[in-house]
């Protein structure tokens, strides 16, 4: 008899939280991350899906109707922002028929979007630089918000002064824009949340139900740039600190700040910076750690399980990183060796990641089921492994392998205890 979508959806939330609390599951769960494979395996163009929601949407579903996972990547989130993002001129990013190839993913634009010189007005404020100083860079619609004063001057009769600068033409057509930016974004975010409500009625729980960001990448990646964060550890520590402990309330505020559902409520924490070869084992203990660990802590405390992707390689910080309370967060993990993980981590928290990208694309089916097993045999062991990609199902994936992955979990019959 088959089951409805409600057990089915009871029954994997059940596998993945088992897999979390590092219980043993009835068998792995498959909870692949995904960008543009949906579209690509609907034979859409990138560039038209990201632009036309209700396909978009149709090929996401098939996607995950055709291959079961245990939990639904927010895909549709992912790849439907690009045209309230033209409207606002958005520069941080390229992406298919805007600045980028119609069918190549996009990609973010590297930059020094905040000087060093700027800390001290960014501590001081953060909110007034976003405004005039950060978003006129980033954002070309708001170029003419840099020509503001700042908000503490609109007080009392002065107020008229400050709103007349709202008056000129250049600000009337920024916030033309900002209006329909924002219709549009409206628009996808019912779209969004509409596709959501579809997909747990058929019996799938969401992967992630929110996204935050640790405090040393978020000023690395979208402030400082790369070379400006890594000549700060050197040059402006103290700063440097002092805006990591700055923004840490509102990076918490913005995992926790999101209604749970009745699954797995995960939190999504892309690592960038705080990897092996970026920074050494010390500045891992100063600048890195500790917000990032505040930040987990935070989700914990506040009911939510926190699910950092370590991109890159960060096999000698395993031993730091294993410092969080048992059974309650998952470690996502890219290049680091999944082997080594579980050996220093499976007593502690529940390790993620699967089949190298490299296999995915040019590897054949019988490749992706031994990578499969051994992963499943060793990592899954007494609980406590989701089975994704390394970061998620590539783009170029032979389809006959992501189907290999998937059909491959739910048949291996192996004892996992053993």
């Amino acid at each position: 008899m088959d089951k409805s979508p409600g057990e089915l959806f009871q029954e994997r939330t059940e596998r993945i939280r088992n897999a979390i609390e590092l219980k043993e599951p009835d068998r792995v769960p498959f909870a692949p991350f995904l960008s543009f494979f949906p579209v690509r395996y609907a034979g859409l163009n990138f560039e038209e899906a990201m632009h036309d929601y209700d396909r978009l949407a149709i090929a996401v579903k098939r996607f995950i109707l055709d291959f079961q996972p245990d939990a639904f990547a927010d895909t549709f989130r992912l790849l439907a922002w690009a045209p309230t993002l033209e409207i606002v001129n958005y520069k941080q990013l390229v992406w298919p028929g805007h600045g980028g190839k119609s069918d190549a993913t996009y990609q973010f634009v590297e930059g020094e979007y905040m000087k060093a010189e700027e800390y001290d007005a960014f501590l001081a404020d953060p909110s007034d630089f976003l405004l005039r100083s950060f978003l006129p860079r980033v954002w070309g619609v708001m170029e003419p918000f840099k020509k503001l004063r700042p908000l503490t001057w609109a007080w009392y009769t002065r107020s008229a002064a400050y709103v007349s600068s709202f008056g000129t033409p250049e600000m009337a057509g920024a916030f033309e824009a900002l209006v329909k930016a924002g219709q549009e974004g409206q628009k996808m975010v019912a779209k969004g949340r509409e596709f959501t409500r579809e997909m747990e009625s058929l019996g799938f729980p969401r992967q992630f139900v929110s996204s935050t960001y640790a405090p040393f990448d978020y000023l690395g990646d979208f402030f400082r740039g790369t070379r400006g964060i890594m000549l700060d550890m050197y040059r402006n520590p103290d700063k440097l600190l002092d805006a990591i402990d700055k923004i840490l309330p509102s990076m918490i505020e913005q995992g926790i700040s999101v209604s749970k559902t009745p699954g797995v409520n995960r939190v999504f924490i892309p690592l960038h910076k705080g990897i092996d070869g970026f920074m050494s084992p010390s500045q891992f203990k100063t600048f890195y750690w500790p917000s990032l660990r505040k930040l987990m802590m935070a989700c914990i405390d506040a009911g939510f399980t926190p699910n950092p992707l370590f991109e890159g390689d960060c096999t000698s910080r395993l031993e730091v990183i294993k410092d969080i309370p048992r059974g309650k967060a998952v470690y996502w993990f890219e290049r680091t060796d999944l082997f080594r993980a579980k050996e220093v981590l499976g007593d502690t928290v529940c390790i993620e990641g699967g089949v190298p990208s490299s296999i995915m694309i040019n590897g054949s089916p019988e490749d992706v089921k031994s990578h499969c097993k051994r992963l499943i045999d060793v990592v899954g062991k007494n609980g406590g492994f989701i089975m994704n990609g390394d970061v998620g199902i590539p783009d170029e994936a032979k389809v006959e392998n992501v189907r290999a992955m998937a059909d491959f979990i739910k048949e291996y019959k192996s004892s996992l205890s053993v």
